[in-house]
């Protein structure tokens, strides 16, 4: 009961240089900047059609048009664009929703 919650004060440490800190923020830049990043590199390789249905986008609609990862593993990103396509946002339910539903048939627990 009688404890009192302060900030920490940082440790002392070996200061950085301008370049590393140049470096450090250019990382994360990249990093913070890498999930619209394939978006558009799959817009521009794959075009902007649904790769299911066939429906085709314009600039209006093209928020409705989403990247499926293929493999489910969203850090996959390889430049070739080979583990994404793009689909609609109903198409892309449909997606997961089959897995959903074939790990329920499976007596999967959709939990772990």
């Amino acid at each position: 009961m009688g404890r009192t919650f302060r900030p920490r004060t940082p440790r002392p440490g070996p200061a950085k240089s301008q370049e590393e800190l140049d470096e450090l923020v250019r990382r994360l830049r990249a990093e913070q900047d890498a999930p619209t990043n394939y978006r558009e590199r799959s817009l521009k390789l794959h075009g902007w059609i649904c790769a299911k249905c066939g429906r085709e986008f314009t600039l209006e609609n093209l928020h409705l048009l989403t990247v499926h990862h293929k493999d489910g593993n969203h850090h996959n990103n390889p430049p070739d664009g080979s583990n994404w396509e793009n689909l609609c946002i109903y198409c892309h339910d449909d997606e997961h929703s089959r897995s959903l539903l074939g790990d329920y048939l499976q007596g999967e627990d959709p939990k772990r």
